[in-house]
C-alpha cells in the first residue's frame, strides 16, 4: 500500500475506534512502520476521531521528525515495543474503559493480566502484560517494554492503558478491540467463579493456529499457563 494509502488507513481505523467510545477526547495513537525503516504516528493533542491524513507525522528511522504535526509524546513506548518485537507493523495504543480498569485490580498478575476466557483473545491479543505507573511521555516506559523480551504484543500500562502491536494495522486494531472486550468480560464476571478455558483447551488452540503463548515458552518445554 503507498504512503499515502497509509495515512487514510490509520484515519479510518482512529475514527472507528473513537466513534465507539474507545478511546476519549485527544487520547490514544496510533503508528505504522514504512519499509524504510521509518514511521508514520498521529500527532500530538490529536483526537482519533478527526485525524487529517496530511498532518499525520512521518518521522524517519531515527525518530526525527521529516514532515508533518509534532508526534505524540508516547514516541517512547511504540520505539520500544518495535525494537522488542520484529514483526511489529503497527501499534494501538489507546485509554479503552475496561482495560484501564483491569490494570487497577489488585489482583492481576502481571505476567497474564486477563485469565484464559475465549479462545478469540487468546488468538488475536494473545497473552497480555502488565507493566507499573509511568507518567505518559516517561522514557522510562521503554524500558519497562524492553524488559519483557519482545514476548507480549499487548501490554496494559498501569491506570493508563494498553498498547497493542500488530503485523498490521488491521491486525493491531481487531487485538485491542479484543483485549478490551475480554477485560470487560472479566469486569463483568469478576467474584463469580467463571470457567476458563483449561489448559488442554489451550493446548489445542496453540497447536491448531500456530499462537506464540509467553506461557508455552517454559525452559522445560511444559505448559504453565
Amino acid at each position: 500500500m503507498s504512503e499515502s494509502g497509509l495515512r487514510e488507513e490509520i484515519c479510518r481505523y482512529g475514527r472507528s475506534l473513537f466513534e465507539r467510545g474507545l478511546t476519549p477526547g485527544s487520547s490514544g495513537n496510533i503508528s505504522l512502520r514504512l519499509d524504510d525503516g521509518g514511521w508514520l504516528v498521529t500527532p500530538t493533542n490529536a483526537s482519533l476521531g478527526f485525524l487529517d491524513p496530511a498532518r499525520i507525522s512521518r518521522l524517519d528511522s531515527a525518530g526525527r521528525l521529516v514532515s508533518g504535526d509534532k508526534p505524540t509524546k508516547e514516541i517512547p513506548l511504540h520505539a520500544a515495543l518495535y525494537e522488542s518485537r520484529g514483526s511489529a507493523r503497527a501499534i494501538v495504543h489507546l485509554h479503552s474503559t475496561h482495560a484501564v480498569a483491569l490494570t487497577m485490580l489488585p489482583e492481576i498478575d502481571p505476567r497474564a493480566a486477563l485469565p484464559p476466557m475465549t479462545p478469540y483473545y487468546l488468538m488475536r491479543a494473545g497473552e497480555t502484560a502488565l507493566v507499573p505507573y509511568y507518567r505518559p511521555g516517561d522514557p522510562a516506559v521503554a524500558d519497562a517494554i524492553r524488559g519483557l523480551a519482545g514476548k507480549y504484543s499487548s501490554v496494559l500500562l498501569a491506570n493508563h492503558g494498553p498498547v497493542v502491536a500488530g503485523d498490521s494495522l488491521e491486525a493491531a486494531v481487531f487485538a485491542t478491540e479484543e483485549l478490551e472486550e475480554t477485560a470487560r468480560l472479566y469486569l463483568l464476571l469478576r467474584n463469580l467463579n467463571p470457567r476458563y478455558l483449561t489448559p488442554d483447551q489451550v493446548s489445542d488452540l496453540v497447536q491448531t493456529f500456530g499462537l506464540d503463548l509467553p506461557s508455552h515458552h517454559d525452559h522445560d518445554g511444559h505448559d504453565h499457563g
